[in-house]
């Protein structure tokens, strides 16, 4: 009796603890999706196709200028389950071997020269602004002249990027709403302009597969956890099934 009522306040305790860190991290989880004010990728790194789709996307529309210093080709082949040689003749432009790095085509003096800076570097492009980040920006390019590429972003202004994706999107143009007086304008909505070879939800599904393809580039070891973690999950099950049944025969003679 005494063992029983000994251990009822500890019991407590403990759940307290456990429904305070659970409060805590479904209020992260909320400010972190709310944070900004992005539209929610919604990737899945389980969607073999959404990431093989994303390299293609990424390879003939982006490694012109970026690289991905920290991936190499043999990897991207193996994590997303294409043939060497398919990688070697559709992803490999510039030559080099399947076991290289994924290097950028274009000089870092040329980049400078033409957009104000080198291109950056996009292995972790992914872990440092998150893959919301990424699908919102490749959506928000808009027609800005007064740009001297002639164009600008919502998600990131002044960009200094042109909208390589715009004969997919098609172009769009800011509508503005009046500001106070000394203010400059604030862009309410962008609006298709000129339509690209993609509709709205094509081109959606586009921005979302590039944003799945540098989330998995950005940390390529999340292919496995995640995969590992719904038989941790189960075994955890188990355990705790194990260990209630034991506790019950242990204690079934305590009144």
């Amino acid at each position: 009796m005494t063992k029983a009522t000994t251990n009822t306040p500890r019991t407590a305790m403990f759940r307290k603890i456990a429904a305070l860190l659970v409060a805590g991290l479904i209020s992260v989880g909320v400010a972190h999706a709310s944070e900004g004010g992005l539209e929610p990728a919604n990737i899945r790194l389980d969607d073999v196709a959404s990431m093989q789709r994303g390299a293609r996307l990424f390879f003939n529309y982006c490694a012109g200028c970026h690289s991905l210093r920290f991936m190499r080709y043999s990897r991207i082949a193996e994590d997303l389950q294409l043939d060497p040689k398919d990688v070697e003749r559709n992803f490999m432009f510039g030559g080099g071997k399947i076991g290289d790095p994924v290097i950028g085509h274009m000089p870092p003096d040329d980049g400078t020269r033409w957009f104000g800076k080198a291109p950056p570097d996009l292995s972790l492009e992914a872990r440092s602004k998150g893959s919301d980040w990424i699908y919102n920006y490749l959506k928000s390019f808009y027609l800005d002249p007064s740009r001297p590429l002639g164009w600008n972003n919502t998600v990131f202004p002044n960009a200094s990027m042109p909208n390589v994706l715009w004969e997919l999107q098609g172009m769009q143009s800011a509508v503005t709403k009046p500001a106070a007086e000394g203010q400059d304008a604030v862009i309410e909505r962008l609006e298709l302009r000129t339509p690209g070879r993609q509709d709205a939800e094509e081109f959606d599904r586009t921005a979302r597969d590039i944003a799945t393809f540098l989330q998995y580039v950005g940390e390529p070891a999340a292919l496995q956890r995640e995969s590992m973690g719904v038989w941790v999950l189960l075994y955890l099950a188990l355990f705790t099934l194990l260990a209630y049944f034991l506790k019950h025969e242990f204690w079934k003679d305590v009144h």
